[in-house]
């Protein structure tokens, strides 16, 4: 699609224009990330956090076919509001726009329509990846493909734990994506602090990761993940997330639930078997990862 397509809204467009620190924001988390009236008052919450760090937020998403990179309190409404709004990723953005679609961009169309217009940082949840029995259904997030050839940093909690974490690493690695811990030579695993992979490189600091960007950003055209872990404290407990993850996904193949189904499907078999405890881990890392996302941004 063309870049002159994006519409951006002004204070973004200036704030881009003077080299303002601009963080991005994805609008699936607002669609289908969160049960309401949550998702509505984070994505608010989310904006004023970026804004409390000095910085611009920019949400993404798609209003009656056209792509948005800074979405208005008007439109984040009508997007978490909608009944039926769908899920659109980098394949899905043409066709919604030929039919005058609303959309909620995942992890990849926002990474894709931010870096096109020059926003450097993306705050989000989790990565989608590589799913479970992979090698049987060949079920892989278009998050990952994206990064490898879009140059923006990823600011994140890790991969999705209900997710195989090992195999999407790899296939970071394989993408030329480079991995960051932040704080920690652990991969966070998103609703825990560790997923109980290494990462070969961690940064301690804004500045140090707004470095690595910098450095990518003449080097290489992928994507920097940032993994910012959910604190020990604040983690879902871990042998109550074995068991629940174990009985989604056995509830998943007794369904038969397939594709981009699945990811909604066991976020809201987390919650409802945890009693609302992921969603408050969900939001937490999510504020979490906003933040630090902002305070990269003013660094860069």
């Amino acid at each position: 699609m063309a870049r002159a397509a994006i519409r951006l809204r002004p204070e973004v467009a200036e704030a881009l224009a003077s080299g303002q620190p601009v963080v991005a924001l994805e609008s699936t988390l607002i669609a289908h990330g969160l049960p309401r009236p949550e998702n509505l008052s984070l994505a608010h919450e989310l904006e004023a956090i970026v804004r409390a760090e000095g910085g611009v937020p920019a949400t993404v998403g798609m209003v009656r076919g056209e792509p948005v990179v800074g979405l208005g309190d008007a439109e984040i409404e009508r997007i978490a509001r909608g009944t039926d709004v769908p899920k659109l990723s980098v394949r899905d953005l043409a066709p919604a726009a030929a039919c005058a679609s609303d959309g909620a961009t995942t992890v990849a169309s926002t990474a894709l329509l931010a870096s096109r217009v020059g926003v450097r940082v993306f705050a989000t949840g989790g990565l989608g990846g590589v799913h479970r029995e992979a090698h049987e259904t060949y079920d892989e997030s278009a998050d990952l493909a994206t990064l490898g050839h879009t140059p923006i940093g990823v600011v994140c909690a890790g991969v999705k734990s209900i997710l195989d974490v090992g195999a999407t690493l790899e296939r970071l690695e394989t993408l030329s994506v480079t991995v960051l811990g932040y704080r920690t030579r652990r991969f966070p695993g998103f609703y825990l602090s560790d997923s109980g992979f290494a990462v070969d490189w961690c940064v301690d600091s804004p500045g140090e990761a707004a470095s690595v960007l910098n450095a990518q950003r003449r080097l290489h055209d992928a994507a920097v993940v940032i993994g910012n872990p959910v604190p020990p404290e604040a983690q879902l407990d871990p042998e109550l997330h074995r068991r629940v993850l174990e009985a989604g996904l056995a509830a998943v193949r007794a369904q038969g639930i397939a594709g981009k189904a699945i990811t909604p499907f066991l976020l809201d078999f987390f919650r409802a078997a945890t009693g609302g405890a992921s969603v408050r881990v969900n939001l937490g890392l999510v504020r979490a990862n906003a933040r630090l996302a902002a305070q990269i941004a003013r660094a860069l």
